[in-house]
């Protein structure tokens, strides 16, 4: 097999089995999950053969075309499989699988089309991963919705139902705005092809430029509505907390997919070879990501619930995302990307850890560490005695405390070497691009404001949580709610220790990232695969 068959395997793949999966009924749960669980273990270890062959130059210029029907771009279907796109894939099926363990005691059984709807979810969302065309991603797109529209329902009660119908009108209106300014692109341009595009905008003269502004401006309302830049975000919160533990923690990567499009986009369509197009939109980016750090950080100190943190703090990570992009820096997107991928597990984990910190969260736990908080109730014995801490309360502590250092970017965890990497970049500018100014300082000071903002906030919570725990019983907790968390914690600390590799692997992928001349050549000049002689062919 060609090694650039394995581009299409993370659509094919959940494709056939959420297919095989919908006539089965609930009856047949075990053979169900283990055919989505083998499903997802699969998409884990395509998504490592595709980032081995794009990093270890099994294509050239590390880029991976698949033909769809082997007809050439712009004309067919072009699905892409860079550094870039494979660790996104990776990231990807490592969520799905600890989302998958964690449902498998409880919610996977409560619908019977769970596991089909999760499967079409992975498909969407490693389509968007991949696919070249415009229109294709509007596809991918909406099978990504379709999917969450009915994940985010399940197990259904009236506040999940009330979040839904909000999360479904502004996904739909999102929808809607992805299909006019795709429309006005391809009325301008003459195709729907990333890398045809990017070769031209470069040529296009002034009336035509400011059409095309027009309709990407259009097209970026959907993905900055999916990235819940303020003040298109204000959704997010309500969704986060009303979705069942492992939807939300897909949730998560599905805000990244709006990022990543940008990021794409952005970088390959508006660089400085775009002619009268340069530059583009990189300032409305810039601002519109630090202002969502502000609304987020602000959700944050607001709010004692901890569904909405987790959502406040994503759309957090968002705007420090989008704000990374607009400035358009090559190492600082590098630390960027570190930054996403940490975030992205540390509010994955968290919202999987909330469902278990919330069995001990009883009312009068809660009212009572409330009651001493506010008149400074003293809890100290009168002699000193030790006291055995239960397995089940010191893991949800540690867990805890690991989910605050990673979200507020504290030592020694992956929050804090990303924060680093990103003032490093900032205050050591490249050559060229002059000295840091006052948006880059004002981009500093909002991280580290917000961070502060966060650990002010997770501490709140967990004091007024834990301060009561010894009123309660510990519950029981199932191993397959807690390895999840612990894989998740524990990547995360991978992270820490690998920095260095793992950096230099997303040096390469920003490099490429900002050579789009490259790109669009590798894509547009990428041969069909030649078909059978009249020899080969004959009886």
């Amino acid at each position: 097999m060609r090694p650039e068959h394995l581009v299409i395997l993370p659509i094919l793949l959940p494709l056939l089995v959420g297919a095989v999966l919908v006539p089965l009924t609930q009856g047949s749960h075990r053979f169900k999950f283990a055919l989505s669980y083998a499903s997802v273990l699969g998409l884990l270890v395509t998504a490592c053969a595709l980032m081995m062959n794009a990093d270890r130059g099994a294509w050239p210029d590390g880029i991976g075309v698949y033909l769809a029907a082997n007809w050439a771009a712009p004309f067919g279907i072009a699905l892409v499989a860079d550094r870039l796109s494979a660790l996104m894939l990776l990231l990807t099926a490592v969520l799905a699988l600890a989302s998958l363990h964690f449902a498998m005691q409880r919610w996977s059984r409560i619908g019977v089309h769970f596991h089909s709807l999760f499967q079409f979810l992975l498909m969407g969302i490693n389509g968007a991963f991949l696919t070249h065309d415009l229109f294709n991603l509007f596809v991918f797109f909406e099978v990504m919705l379709a999917a969450s529209y009915g994940l985010v329902l399940h197990g259904y009660n009236a506040e999940r139902l009330r979040a839904s119908m909000q999360y479904i009108a502004v996904n739909l209106a999102a929808a809607l705005m992805f299909l006019i300014g795709t429309a006005l692109i391809y009325a301008t341009t003459g195709t729907l092809n990333m890398a045809d595009l990017a070769v031209r905008i470069a040529a296009m003269g002034p009336d035509q430029v400011a059409l095309l502004k027009v309709g990407v401006a259009v097209l970026a309302l959907a993905f900055l509505a999916k990235s819940a830049m303020w003040p298109l975000g204000f959704w997010l919160p309500t969704t986060y907390a009303a979705a069942s533990p492992p939807v939300a923690a897909m949730l998560v990567l599905m805000t990244k997919v709006g990022a990543y499009v940008i990021l794409r986009l952005w970088l390959l369509l508006f660089g400085e070879q775009a002619g009268l197009a340069a530059g583009f939109g990189y300032d409305a980016l810039v601002w519109g990501g630090m202002a969502t750090i502000v609304f987020g950080a602000a959700g944050m100190l607001s709010t004692d619930t901890a569904g909405r943190m987790a959502g406040y703090s994503a759309i957090v990570s968002s705007g420090t995302l989008l704000a990374v992009i607009g400035y358009g820096q090559p190492s600082l997107v590098t630390a960027g990307l570190y930054y996403l991928i940490g975030s992205t597990l540390a509010v994955a984990a968290f919202l999987l850890l909330i469902e278990l910190i919330d069995r001990i969260r009883t009312p009068g736990a809660a009212m009572l560490a409330l009651t001493m908080e506010a008149w400074a109730v003293e809890d100290t014995p009168d002699e000193p005695r030790g006291k055995g801490v239960p397995a089940v309360m010191a893991f949800l502590s540690l867990a805890f405390v690991a989910c605050a250092l990673m979200i507020a970017g504290l030592p020694p965890l992956s929050g804090f070497v990303a924060k680093f990497g990103m003032f490093h970049a900032l205050l050591n500018p490249e050559p060229g691009s002059g000295a840091i100014g006052a948006t880059g300082f004002t981009l500093i000071a909002l991280v580290i404001v917000s961070g502060l903002i966060a650990i002010i906030s997770m501490l709140r919570f967990g004091v007024r949580t834990f301060w009561a725990a010894e009123i309660v019983t510990p519950p029981r907790l199932q191993l397959s709610e807690v390895a999840p968390i612990t894989a998740l914690l524990l990547l995360s600390l991978a992270m820490t220790v690998q920095a260095r590799p793992l950096f230099d692997y997303l040096t390469r992928a920003s490099a490429d990232l900002h050579q789009p001349g490259k790109y669009a050549r590798r894509v547009l000049l990428e041969p069909p695969v030649p078909g059978p002689t009249a020899q080969e062919v004959a009886p």
